[in-house]
């Protein structure tokens, strides 16, 4: 096995595109070391990112701000500003692990992962967040949704690798927030989850929505009509109910051992008028 540790984002991915057998990239590890321990994965070559300065950082610009691929989900919940603009983005990070392994995973390594529980998506779908993919053809903007093409599996083509993770500019009066349902406490994978924001108009009518289900179908869910059942409305029950009624009809949930298909179809309804009365507080919204 070989180990590389790159200075700039264009060379690791040079150096992924140049890679004989199985290229994998590092960032905290927490996803690569577990399955390389596990035997599920055997790497001929690793590309460290740690030492890429741009991966490193957290920048806000006039536009919004940029989370590095190496940035750790603890260095997140530090920063003031963006805890400020974007907590369930925040906080959805913050669920990933146990303290020690917050010190280590990245929101880039949780949607590259690709799992369909990955915590930090929803909220980033729900944001509209986009990755910076860089590659042997250059650079390219996608939106987060569109980098997750199944479990496991991304529309990332060899040799390319996501460098940042773009959120926009907070919006006046906006407010997000995402729950999850998981059997324990705490340290737990999403039984299924719901990303909301939310940006509201003259006298608390929403102007502006996203919601996102996680946990609930092979890749997340954007759900357009749950949008729709909140834009030009006040939150009241009844919207709530519409809302839920969406989400449940948007989902498209497995059965396993950890929650059956109407248990997760059901709870994503009920997570996603939690997260948006939550986030409509968060904008300002009185009910």
């Amino acid at each position: 096995m070989n180990y590389k540790a790159p200075t700039t984002t264009k060379e690791a991915s040079k150096l992924m595109a140049k890679a004989k057998g199985e290229a994998y990239l590092l960032a905290g590890g927490t996803d690569l070391l577990v399955r390389m321990k596990s035997g599920l994965a055997e790497p001929d070559l690793i590309v460290d990112i740690k030492r890429i300065p741009a991966a490193q950082d957290i920048k806000k610009t006039s536009s919004g701000y940029v989370i590095g691929a190496a940035v750790s989900c603890a260095a997140m919940g530090r920063h003031k500003s963006l805890l400020k603009d974007w907590p369930g983005v925040v906080e959805a990070a913050n669920l990933i692990g146990s303290d020690q392994i917050q010190g280590r995973c990245t929101v880039v390594g949780n949607l590259c992962n690709a799992s369909p529980a990955a915590d930090s998506v929803p909220a980033l779908v729900a944001a509209r967040a986009k990755a910076v993919v860089v590659g042997p053809k250059g650079r390219r903007t996608v939106a987060v949704e569109k980098v997750v093409t199944g479990p496991g599996t991304t529309s990332l083509r060899k040799g390319e690798l996501v460098e940042a993770v773009k959120l926009p500019k907070r919006e006046r009066r906006s407010g997000d927030a995402y729950l999850r349902f998981i059997p324990r406490t705490e340290m737990d994978i999403a039984v299924c989850s719901a990303g909301v924001n939310l940006t509201l108009g003259a006298k608390g009518v929403i102007k502006q929505a996203r919601v996102a289900l996680g946990a609930v179908a092979p890749t997340v869910v954007l759900v357009p009509a749950a949008a729709r059942a909140l834009v030009g409305r006040k939150l009241d029950d009844a919207v709530l109910e519409k809302l839920a009624a969406a989400c449940e009809k948007a989902c498209a949930p497995i059965d396993d051992k950890r929650g059956t298909i109407e248990f997760r179809t059901e709870v994503a309804g009920v997570l996603a008028k939690r997260a948006a009365l939550i986030a409509y507080q968060r904008a300002g919204g009185e009910r």
